[in-house]
């Protein structure tokens, strides 16, 4: 699926890799992230973290009739932070990642957390 842009030159399509790139990128950069995980890593019992090669794997992209999109992260988060605090603030950046990089409204960004690891031991 693509979300499609009209610019006064014409349109512009963004494919879910590109979103989804943007998406990890703003996730990984919060504290207490310790990286993205794939959507299918509790059903496939895969705990693997994902690179940025693989930012599509961990987030699901879903455009709505109004023109914006939903957005699904799925993370890994460090052990001892504060889990609501960590998942709000994931949300307040992915939404202004989105609209200051691409010009896209998120009107949601739901946060899962596949697994929590213990830094630095």
């Amino acid at each position: 699926m693509t979300v499609k842009i009209n610019a006064k030159d014409g349109q512009i399509e963004l494919t879910d890799d590109v979103i989804a790139t943007i998406v990890g990128g703003a996730a990984t950069e919060i504290f207490g992230v310790v990286g993205m995980a794939s959507k299918n890593a509790i059903k496939d019992n895969f705990q693997a973290l994902l690179g940025k090669e693989n930012y599509a794997k961990g987030v699901v992209v879903k455009a709505t009739d109004e023109g914006d999109i939903a957005v699904d992260v799925y993370t890994v988060l460090s052990y001892g932070v504060k889990i609501s605090e960590v998942s709000k603030n994931i949300q307040e950046r992915v939404k202004f990642s989105l609209e200051n990089k691409l010009g896209i409204t998120a009107h949601a960004v739901n946060v899962y957390i596949q697994n929590i690891k213990v830094v630095g031991e």
